[in-house]
């Protein structure tokens, strides 16, 4: 009897773990290697090419798609290196003129970058387990982690020379979103906060945040530890460029091995599934969703994605641009030259000319609904809320909807995609 108690134990403690793993394998049904017993698929799905009339397009459409990404970065570089040259001069001299020219070249920087969020989620190197999205562009930012605020003008790593004696590149990426997911120390809105400061004032005036220039000052001033400001804002830019360097080195076609090849060679429809993935969520779930429907939920601007310079409508706008980018297979380049090719609109619109027409109706309205929104982001937020059909809901409306016919699109070509943020 105690035998059988024993192995009755064993097999129903057997049964609880088999039924509390989640099996890893393909869960598309569409895949040759479709596993109905998987429950996590762990993005080994192959699909059948042989006989697929529209490999030869589908094959092309990759090859615009990388070369649209690697344009993207390779224009994000050049930019942060001309905000680096600002900030160095600026730092070397301090001057409101030179706070001044800073602030228009992360303006400036911010236009490219905004473009290339569309290749996020889509499985490629931006969001890989070591690949640097939360070190370029976490976000929203507590400024206190940084440097001082209204009411408190010893806060931050800046001003704890105590417990951080020296800065550098390992501490400061060390302490990024270290105890908290809000502690955000380099990228971005980091150097956006060191520029514009906090923006403490009424939304009516519709200004941004007021820091002086001479907070960099070395000698005199309006704040303590100067210096370490002035140092603090040159490694940030100078990390954003290493991180920004490893994106436009994993695509750069005059580079060989690197993550460009390993997309080229896959399947031609893992690849479209990639990445319509990554624009069906950026549409629906992270845009319209996280950084525009929270924010005005909220009515709360530090949950904006640009809040210290008031530029998150061109965060949003950039955003959806880029969206458009890859459905459209074209990228404008800072140049004004073009990068263009085969596109998924090409393809959809041979398989299905209505549907084609449904989602390019929804780009226009999506691209529409975004430029309608009224500047400053802060502002907007001010007049309307998630109930009525203002113009923040009006646009968050067209990205879901957007997002949504996206998904039609790839179930069209076979595909199967999810928009739902990952965990």
């Amino acid at each position: 009897m105690k035998k059988y108690s024993i192995l009755m134990l064993l097999i129903g403690a057997l049964a609880v773990f088999s039924t509390g793993c989640k099996k890893e394998g393909c869960t598309d049904p569409t895949a040759e290697n479709y596993d109905s017993d998987a429950k996590d698929d762990d993005g080994s799905c192959t699909y059948a090419s042989k006989g697929d009339p529209h490999a030869a397009t589908k094959s092309a459409i990759k090859t615009t798609y990388a070369d649209i990404v690697f344009a993207g970065y390779e224009d994000s570089y050049n930019e942060a290196m001309k905000l680096k040259t600002a900030i160095d001069a600026f730092v070397a001299n301090p001057t409101q003129s030179g706070l001044d020219d800073c602030k228009a070249a992360w303006k400036k920087a911010r236009e490219p970058y905004g473009q290339t969020e569309a290749f996020r989620f889509a499985s490629g190197p931006i969001d890989a387990e070591d690949g640097p999205e939360g070190l370029l562009n976490a976000w929203p930012l507590d400024e206190s982690y940084v440097d001082y605020i209204r009411g408190n003008t010893t806060a931050g790593i800046i001003n704890d020379a105590t417990t951080y004696p020296t800065l550098d590149a390992s501490t400061l990426e060390g302490l990024n979103e270290k105890g908290g997911e809000k502690n955000i120390s380099i990228g971005y809105h980091a150097i956006e906060f060191l520029l514009w400061g906090q923006d403490s004032t009424d939304v009516n005036p519709k200004t941004p945040g007021q820091r002086p220039y001479t907070d960099f000052l070395t000698t005199g001033g309006t704040a303590d530890n100067q210096a370490r400001r002035g140092d603090y804002l040159k490694l940030c830019v100078d990390m954003l460029l290493d991180h920004l360097k490893l994106m436009k080195d994993a695509w750069d076609p005059g580079k060989s091995g690197n993550y460009r090849s390993t997309f080229l060679a896959l399947d031609n429809n893992v690849a479209l599934k990639n990445m319509m993935t990554g624009i069906g969520t950026l549409s629906k779930s992270e845009l319209a969703g996280e950084r525009m429907f929270v924010a005005l939920d909220n009515q709360d601007q530090e949950d904006e994605h640009s809040c210290f310079s008031d530029n998150t409508h061109r965060d949003i706008i950039t955003n959806a641009q880029g969206i458009r980018n890859v459905y459209i297979g074209e990228y404008t380049r800072v140049d004004g030259s073009k990068v263009n090719g085969t596109s998924i609109q090409d393809l959809i619109t041979t398989v299905n000319p209505t549907l084609a027409g449904e989602m390019n109706a929804l780009s226009t309205s999506s691209m529409a609904g975004v430029n309608a929104i009224p500047v400053p982001f802060d502002y907007a937020l001010t007049l309307e809320n998630t109930s009525g059909n203002g113009p923040i809901m009006t646009a968050v409306t067209a990205l879901q909807s957007q997002g949504d016919k996206i998904t039609e699109v790839a179930t069209a070509l076979g595909i199967t995609i999810s928009t739902e943020l990952p965990e």
